[in-house]
């Protein structure tokens, strides 16, 4: 008996103890859109802070917040004016303060957007630099314009905003052109300035001061442009794509206003601020990195060398890769690649949907939402879930005059607007069969609810016993065990239609099968090493006719068409 009690005390010595952030959920709102506290049609801090028992009832441990910062709202708080100040139909500092004390009483973190690429055109720091004061001048980013063969001031170079035309704007008081990669009303900040540079370090520990316990860092891979000494002081024209459409933001290649290599040093940089706090009191605040980027540049932002970045670059393999018409095998590549080229010290994390892509029930199919969270949520690494994806909430419709994101209203097209507008997937949440699907008491909601949520709401799934919401919330139970936050991994595309991971540690040893068409299969696990006879079925998606402890065979299990099964090996 003395060598089996010696090899347990030495797997419990040599388990790694992992830190809050590594094990959580983390849940991301839209604040907009998840509860009005006041009827005024608009979600707000008091709505969220009432809904806070409902985030611990899944079994959430933070919550990612999207802006919440005084902003004009022309790209709805991505336009801020104010990084120190509430926005006032969001409510107050107060408020804020309130929301920090319910989240740390029930033990819920919250992480607040961080948008540094770009500030508002309404702020004072830019009606300043309209003034002519030096500092806030060069808080943003100034060009002369060119004069074409007719006499006409232009632009200064082919620079396009990611939400169409021109990327540059001008204004008569300086007598120059501002750049903005995003909305006219958000002049990119110069972080060729050290001022800047410290002014929004200083924003940072202004927010941490407060109790937050990080940040998501907003279009990161924006941040710097090219040195134009590099080209004699002009912003050089970027190379053509072969778009057709000068408006589009795909008709250049961004190689000097994307990913330079200054944006992963100021990362590093921020970092270094983060752990200035945790020196202090040993409590992590962690950093979450948004940019759409190879895989190569995106594992650039987990630190170089001795240097220390962001503990989670995004990965977005599961939103930009593949979608309910991929292949099993697909759906294993684009999951592989992400483990494949992270550092071996660092963990993954998975995302399926977010505020500015098409929910996963309309992404890949209603049908395939408790499958896509048993694979974000039970693969090694950190988990993300934007809301309602938990109860399978789908776009919902917003005509074109109902439409008020400047991604859809700059295409100014009526008909194939839908096609930019990320208005669908912000929809308000769906509470309750109520007036707004509980959400709000107003007469007119900001964005109108989706069709359908008189029974596709919380309050219906609570209810019932094969639900998403308690397929979502057994699983972040089951996510707890050991054979997930320590386990080991493989993969296999059993065939073109069905994919199945194995998580095991010591004694656990888990399968997770998803079907991602309507055709039944018959398949065999033994694929997998000690994926033998017996399995019990621990979870299994609604549309399933297996119950919780059904028994199935290793070598011959039956998967109906859109089935999505958790298996233990008996």
């Amino acid at each position: 008996m003395l060598l089996p009690i010696f090899c347990l005390l030495a797997q419990a010595s040599a388990q790694k103890q992992l830190d809050w952030w590594e094990t959580t959920v983390f849940y991301q709102i839209y604040p907009r859109s998840f509860k009005d506290s006041n009827g005024d049609g608009i979600g707000d801090l008091n709505g969220i802070t009432s809904q806070l028992e409902y985030l611990k009832e899944l079994g959430i441990g933070a919550t990612w917040l999207s802006p919440i910062f005084k902003s004009p709202m022309y790209d709805f708080g991505y336009d801020i004016s104010d990084f120190y100040a509430i926005q006032d139909e969001y409510g107050t500092m107060e408020d804020f303060g309130n929301l920090l004390a319910k989240a740390k009483e029930l033990d819920i973190k919250i992480i607040l957007d961080f948008v540094p690429n770009h500030g508002s055109n309404e702020s004072v720091w830019f009606e300043e630099a309209l003034k002519g004061h030096e500092k806030y001048y060069d808080y943003f980013m100034w060009e002369d314009g060119v004069v074409d063969e007719n006499g006409n001031l232009q632009p200064p170079n082919n620079w396009v905003s990611v939400f169409r035309k021109s990327a540059w704007e001008y204004r008569e008081e300086v007598g120059k052109y501002y750049l903005h990669q995003f909305v006219i009303g958000q002049p990119d900040l110069n972080y060729r300035n050290p001022v800047v540079v410290e002014e929004m370090k200083n924003v940072i520990r202004f927010w941490l001061d407060k109790g937050v316990a990080g940040f998501r860092v907003d279009a990161i891979n924006h941040l710097f442009e090219v040195d134009k000494e590099l080209f004699g002081g002009k912003y050089p024209d970027e190379p053509r794509t072969g778009d057709e459409d000068p408006d589009s933001y795909g008709y250049v290649d961004h190689i000097y206003t994307r990913d330079q290599d200054e944006t992963y040093d100021m990362v590093y940089q921020w970092r270094d601020v983060l752990d200035e706090y945790k020196a202090s009191d040993g409590f992590t605040r962690v950093m979450m990195t948004e940019a759409y980027a190879s895989p190569q540049l995106t594992m650039r932002y987990f630190g170089e060398g001795d240097r220390l970045g962001s503990q989670m670059p995004f990965n977005f393999a599961l939103i930009s890769n593949v979608n309910g018409k991929s292949s099993a095998n697909e759906i294993k590549y684009a999951i592989d690649q992400f483990l494949t080229f992270k550092p071996v010290d660092k963990l993954a994390n998975w995302v399926a949907g977010n505020h500015d892509q098409s929910r996963v029930a309309s992404r890949y199919s209603p049908e395939l939402v408790d499958g896509m969270n048993m694979i974000v949520l039970l693969l090694p690494g950190i988990a993300v879930t934007y809301m309602g994806e938990e109860i399978g909430m789908v776009d919902g419709f917003v005509s074109w005059e109902d439409t008020v994101d400047p991604s859809g209203c700059n295409t100014d097209d009526p008909i194939n607007y839908v096609q930019s507008s990320r208005d669908p997937e912000r929809t308000p949440f769906q509470w309750s069969a109520d007036k707004n699907a509980g959400f709000s008491t107003a007469d007119k909601t900001w964005l109108p609810v989706a069709d359908g949520y008189e029974t596709l709401n919380v309050e219906v799934q609570r209810n019932t016993d094969r639900s998403h919401l308690n397929v979502y919330k057994s699983l972040v139970q089951l996510r707890g065990e050991l054979a997930f936050t320590h386990g080991r991994y493989e993969s296999v595309a059993l065939n073109s239609d069905v994919f199945a991971f194995r998580r095991w540690y010591n004694g656990e040893n888990y399968v997770v099968v998803v079907n991602f068409r309507e055709e039944q299969f018959t398949v065999d696990l033994t694929y997998f090493e000690n994926v033998v006879g017996d399995l019990e079925v621990t979870v299994s998606n609604i549309q399933s006719p297996k119950a919780k402890g059904t028994i199935v065979q290793a070598d011959r299990l039956e998967i109906f068409g859109s089935e999505s099964l958790v298996l233990k090996v008996k």
